[in-house]
């Protein structure tokens, strides 16, 4: 049980000593720190159910949709690229790996957390650059070295 729950149950049973030593609601509230409600509730739940109703319930996170051995093959395929995959491009979307996971699979993600998933893999949403067919490193490398610099120099001799 983590501390935060703990925290809390231990309110809660500080809650049932004072009202079980005749103290208010609202007294008991202040001394505890709660709200007048919550410790009502407190005492519904005392009084109905004994001091067990107010021990903390640690609740189960829903169980992973794909297991360790599955995400390890998800990983596997998703670095194979998506070409591999019968994508056009090999660029990775959350719906490409939607679809990959429940062709796969057979489990159904919505689009919107699979990057979660993705996230737990290791993975980081990256933007591809794109760059012009007709780029020219070469002519792009001379400019900077020699043109910019003398246009830099150009522009702060007018400054």
């Amino acid at each position: 049980m983590n501390a935060r729950l703990q925290e809390f149950e231990a309110r809660r049973m500080k809650a049932a000593r004072l009202l079980s030593q005749r103290k208010g609601i609202r007294e008991t509230a202040r001394l505890v720190k709660a709200s007048p409600a919550a410790v009502c509730g407190w005492k519904q739940k005392l009084d109905q159910h004994g001091i067990q109703a107010l021990r903390a319930k640690p609740h189960p996170r829903p169980k992973p949709q794909l297991d360790n051995q599955q995400r390890t093959q998800l990983l596997r395929l998703l670095l194979r690229g998506a070409r591999a995959a019968g994508f056009d491009t090999d660029l990775w979307t959350c719906p490409r790996v939607a679809a990959l996971i429940e062709e796969t699979f057979g489990v159904r993600y919505h689009v919107d957390h699979v990057w979660k998933l993705l996230h737990k893999l290791g993975w980081s949403s990256q933007k591809p650059q794109q760059w012009a067919r007709e780029r020219d490193e070469t002519a792009i490398r001379r400019w900077r070295e020699h043109d910019w610099p003398r246009i830099k120099k150009e522009l702060a001799a007018t400054s």
